[in-house]
Parts: structure tokens; sequence; C-alpha cells
């Protein structure tokens, strides 16, 4: 399996679910479609990376206010405030006890890949003082 692809695929559904009237299963499917050779494993933990911050969204989207006093949560670019959703998802109330540090990295290296050359510090930033403050 690998969680970077499902992480990567997440991120595309949750991102259009911020934009678009899809539901959230029509989403995934569309992003799903678009991958060829994926592991079934990779594809269901994608699937569980959507279903599992959606189901917390206001938990999320709350911490992150908290932790973000300059920024309210509509106003961020939708590519950083996903790849934050996703990863505070897995540390906080993810199926799996994942190191922070790792999921950290993780979602620092999809912001190089998707955001704008400042995603990667503002999404590190986020992260690390959700870290701090638990």
């Amino acid at each position: 399996m690998s969680r970077r692809k499902a992480r990567e695929m997440a991120l595309q559904t949750l991102f259009q679910l911020d934009y678009n009237s899809k539901s959230k299963d029509e989403a995934l499917e569309i992003v799903l479609s678009e991958y060829s050779n994926i592991a079934e494993n990779t594809k269901k933990y994608a699937a569980n990376l959507v279903s599992g911050t959606h189901t917390h969204l206001a938990e999320i989207d709350n911490l992150i206010g908290e932790i973000s006093n300059e920024w309210k949560i509509d106003r961020m670019p939708g590519i950083d405030r996903n790849i934050a959703r996703i990863a505070i998802y897995e540390m906080r109330f993810g199926n799996e006890t994942l190191p922070p540090n790792v999921v950290i990295n993780e979602a620092v290296e999809l912001a190089k890949v998707f955001g704008t050359e400042e995603s990667s510090r503002f999404v590190n930033g986020i992260l690390g003082a959700l870290i701090k403050k638990q």
C-alpha cells in the first residue's frame, strides 16, 4: 500500500468536495477513476481518509481555527486547508496510531507538490502548533 498515494487521492477528493456539490462517494469515485494500477488497500486507505476527515470536519476545522489566529478556515487556500485536515484526522481521529512527525512530514511533502511556495511552511506551522498544544 502507498499511503502517500492514498493521501494524494484523499486530498484531491476533499478539494473537490469544497468546491463542487458532489457527494463524498461521487467525488471519491471520480478521483479513483483517474488512477490506474493502484492497489486495493491504497484505495481503501484513501476512502478511509476521506470518510474520516469528512465525519470529523467540524472538530478538525475548530482545531485549525484555534491554532491559526490570523486565518479563518474559509479564507485559507483550499489545498492547504485540506492537507491540514487530513493530517489532523490521521493524528487525532485515525484508526491507526502514526507518529506525528511522520504525518507532518507527509503533509509538508503534499504541500510542496500541490500547494504554493508558502504552503509547506503554512501546513508545517499549523500542524507543529497543534502538536505543541497537546
